[in-house]
């Protein structure tokens, strides 16, 4: 039985397919915040059984209740939404990560992407790192082979991680074990901020837009993202302990010292600890 039901998209040019999930590699929901924006109005293209996707004991529908009347229960839904940015298509899918059937689920995408003929994958993501909030947010990419990164972004780090999984990553590969060109923008988000991190939602969508050679209009997530700049200032400054963490960061990143990948793993262990992981595997370099 198909995890999906597919609606007529209408006619589509080799459309790229873009995706993000919430979970761990969704730092500061730089990526869904960013899709979200991307698709808000957009019609569906496919529908996912949510029922047999989530748990939802774990991540439980909203409920709204008004005056202890109950009004209104908020179904989680997964879906992928067709998007016109500038003269191109996009097919995008933003939502809660499944919690089952990854497997069948990843075949599930990669038999929609080749129905949709489906010309590239893009995935969209944010991890924690040791980056200062007062400097450009860095970008990572990943690449199923040499020379599908557009802009300045380039593949890493460099060596080989091993980190927990997430499922854009493990569809990634899939994608890309299929014959479709996968690639992915990866935003580095100061491990020491809470909340939605806007200024990595936008340099998120800045990268996308390079990648399709086009500009996608962000003048909301800017004003959030210049909103959220001097909060954060005022916060760090009343702290001299965290003024002088944020200097050190900056001096880092001003000398191009990064985040190594021994540095990434730790950031993203800590992110993990501080989300209430199950800890599904250890970080490992070598």
């Amino acid at each position: 039985m198909s995890l999906y039901t597919l609606v007529d998209p209408g006619n589509l040019i080799a459309p790229s397919l873009v995706v993000a999930f919430d979970g761990w590699v969704d730092a500061g929901s730089a990526a869904t915040s960013a899709l979200e924006h991307l698709t808000a109005g957009a019609p569906i293209v496919a529908e996912f059984d949510a029922d047999v996707l989530f748990d939802y004991r774990a991540r439980r529908p909203p409920l709204e209740i008004v005056d202890g009347r109950l009004t209104e229960l908020t179904w989680h839904q997964l879906v992928v939404r067709r998007v016109r940015v500038g003269e191109r298509d996009l097919l995008v899918m933003v939502g809660p990560e499944p919690d089952y059937r990854w497997r069948a689920f990843t075949t599930a995408m990669v038999e929609l992407a080749r129905t949709l003929e489906v010309a590239e994958w893009i995935s969209l993501g944010a991890i924690p790192a040791a980056v200062p909030h007062t400097r450009p947010v860095p970008i990572l990419g990943t690449e199923a082979s040499p020379g599908l990164l557009r802009g300045d972004v380039s593949p890493g780090p460099a060596g080989v991680l091993r980190v927990p999984s997430a499922l854009v990553s493990a569809l990634e590969l899939e994608v890309a074990a299929a014959g479709i060109p996968a690639l992915g923008y990866f935003a580095q988000v100061p491990h020491y901020v809470s909340g939605t991190y806007a200024t990595a939602a936008l340099e998120l969508l800045r990268a996308l837009g390079n990648h399709l050679d086009t500009v996608i209009v962000v003048d909301d997530l800017e004003a959030e993202a210049i909103e959220l700049r001097s909060r954060l200032d005022t916060a760090t400054g009343l702290d001299e302990t965290t003024r002088t963490y944020v200097g050190r960061l900056e001096e880092m990143y001003d000398e191009q010292r990064l985040a190594s990948g021994d540095d990434l793993i730790s950031d993203i262990e800590r992110f993990l600890r501080d989300q209430g992981s199950e800890g599904r595997g250890q970080g490992q370099r070598s």
